[in-house]
């Protein structure tokens, strides 16, 4: 059933980030009406422009920082929502360990406030983004939401554990809401128009921005950071998903917890591809795709680099009935026609 007015409202906390902003797209597609709120503290205001040119309308947009007591409070009251999906959050590791405060005060804080809202306007579903950083360097692959978490490598991955806590916790008080940590592995791609994409501000500190920010001349070179793992070629391996399947796999969170009858859940679901891949073949898929050569080097391992993670899938396939569609091909050339758009 396509929902309608105030029962299709769904609050996206980081809506015009990467994963935000593909996510208020496939929202829109399913019938639901996404408020976006974000202070545009690490995103761009274009972004809503380019919902507006794949959408053919606006998308409502706060530009509230998420731990505003008063505004987020005012959000609540004036909107009514039936949901929430937060992505709002701090994500540079290596500035989480420089300032791990800073961290730990935004990420959980704006958590803290949203879920106390939650429960006062009463609204009951919550999709949280986590991360598979909470697996570490796991013994065994491919990744269930049963292997253990280990140790955070960062403050950064550390506030996801806390945050999958605290929402636990938060439901076993029972409050009534109904939430889905949805741990992600490497997020890819961009929109096919090219309309929206990753945006990192400064150097990238992702694997595929750097890639196209290489081919296309804005950097002279990617290090590769170690060719001597235990893997087919040396390079890590890592379990890259689309953006747009990721993004697809939030509106089947929502659609799940609606349909659950019941007043508090927890769970957690990995959303992945099920498929490791090497850095190389990364770099090897993107040059086949795009005819481009990328300039890279080999470099010395990376500290905190986990040799290889991929997820066992099983679980978002069976409880969301969601399974990734894009191939590595397709996503390697979205992402390079996004960044030649930005590029022009």
């Amino acid at each position: 059933m396509i929902p309608t007015g105030n029962s299709s409202k769904i609050l996206v906390t980081g809506g015009a980030g990467f994963i935000g902003s593909h996510t208020v797209v496939s929202l829109v597609n399913a019938g639901y009406e996404p408020i976006i709120i974000d202070d545009f503290s690490n995103s761009q205001r274009s972004v809503l422009s380019g919902l507006r040119s794949i959408l053919g309308h606006d998308v409502r947009c706060y530009p509230v920082d998420c731990n505003d007591e008063a505004e987020m409070t005012s959000i609540f009251q004036k909107e009514k929502p039936i949901g929430v999906i937060h992505f709002a959050a701090y994500k540079a590791v290596g500035e989480s360990v420089a300032q791990p405060l800073k961290y730990y005060r935004n990420n959980l804080d704006s958590l803290l406030l949203l879920l106390e809202l939650m429960q006062a306007f009463k609204v009951p579903h919550l999709v949280f983004s986590s991360s598979c950083t909470v697996y570490g360097q796991p013994e065994q692959l491919p990744v269930t939401e049963e292997t253990p978490r280990l140790p955070a490598q960062s403050p950064y991955g550390n506030t996801k554990a806390i945050g999958e806590d605290i929402i636990r916790d938060a439901v076993r008080a029972k409050i009534p809401v109904k939430a889905l940590a949805l741990r992600y592995f490497n997020p890819i791609g961009a929109h096919p128009s090219a309309e929206i994409g990753e945006l990192p501000l400064g150097v990238p500190a992702n694997l595929v921005p750097f890639i196209t920010q290489t081919a296309a001349g804005i950097r002279p070179s990617l290090t590769v950071y170690g060719d001597d793992y235990s893997t087919p070629d040396g390079t890590c391996i890592r379990d890259y998903i689309d953006v747009m399947d990721l993004a697809d796999a939030h509106v089947q969170a929502v659609k799940k917890l609606i349909d659950t009858d019941v007043e508090s859940l927890y769970d957690v679901i990995n959303i992945g591809t099920g498929r490791g891949e090497t850095v190389l073949n990364i770099i090897k898929t993107f040059e086949d795709v795009t005819g481009v050569k990328v300039n890279y080097t080999i470099g010395p391992r990376r500290t905190g680099d986990v040799e290889k993670v991929y997820a066992d899938v099983t679980k978002a396939n069976t409880v969301l009935n969601w399974t990734a569609q894009r191939s590595l091909a397709d996503s390697l050339r979205d992402a390079w026609k996004w960044q030649q758009r930005l590029s022009v």
